[in-house]
Formats: structure tokens, C-alpha cells, sequence
């Protein structure tokens, strides 16, 4: 693991003290991000870039990010917790449906810019004039 050097100038081989700062270094990171936004949200929004969101597609969408961040707090739902109270105990506000838009927009975007004409641009015009 590692070697401490002690006040004294001696040394002492420890590991239980390695272990205990990267524990220290991991709840830090706990706690400045909860571990749906680490671990879950980037599968979650794999190819949200193509996905075309209607009301209730939204609605779930931030039901399901209200429910991780429920599960990383070990927040019950029995527990009669409201959504604010959720969201100002993780220190986040609601996100996962803003990262979905401007990652539609970004892909948007970067689609116009192409030169010339392809499928992938007609396409996107195309389903622009029918929302």
C-alpha cells in the first residue's frame, strides 16, 4: 500500500491509512455528484440525440430521474419525501431532461453544418417542418 512517515521523521507501513484516504476520496465524490449522475445517466442517454419526446415520454423521463435520485438518497418512497425535498437533499436541480435537449439541439446543429446534400440532413429538415 504505501509508507506514512510519522512526526518523528520514522516511517511506518500502513495500508489501513491508504484505504482510509481513498475512502475519504470517494465519499467526497459522493457527495459532490450522487452516484445516478456518475454511473447512470450517460447509459441512460445513450442515443437520446435520434429519440423524438412527447409529453408522457418527458414526464417519464423525469420520473425515472426523481427515482434515482430517490434510490442513491435511500429515500423511501413510503417515506412521503416530495420531489423539492429530494432535489435540495442531493444539492442538484432537475438536469436530465435539459442534458436530453441540448444534446438534440448539438446533433441538430452539427447536422446543418454538413455540406452539401445527404440523407441524414433531408431527414432532419424534414421531420423540423412536421413538429
Amino acid at each position: 500500500m504505501g509508507v506514512n512517515v510519522l512526526d518523528n521523521g520514522g516511517c511506518r507501513d500502513d495500508g489501513a491509512a491508504d484505504r482510509s484516504g481513498v475512502r475519504a476520496v470517494f465519499w467526497r465524490h459522493l457527495t459532490l455528484y450522487p452516484p445516478a449522475v456518475v454511473l447512470v445517466w450517460p447509459v441512460a442517454t445513450y442515443g437520446c440525440e435520434s429519440w423524438t419526446l412527447r409529453m408522457n415520454e418527458e414526464m417519464r423521463l423525469d420520473a425515472f430521474e426523481m427515482k434515482g435520485l430517490r434510490k442513491t438518497l435511500w429515500a423511501s418512497w413510503t417515506a412521503k419525501k416530495t420531489n423539492e425535498w429530494v432535489l435540495n437533499k442531493a444539492g442538484v436541480k432537475r438536469e436530465l431532461s435539459d442534458i436530453v435537449e441540448a444534446r438534440k439541439l448539438a446533433y441538430y446543429g452539427h447536422t446543418m453544418r454538413k455540406q452539401g446534400s445527404c440523407l441524414e440532413k433531408d431527414n432532419a429538415r424534414n421531420n423540423a417542418r412536421c413538429t
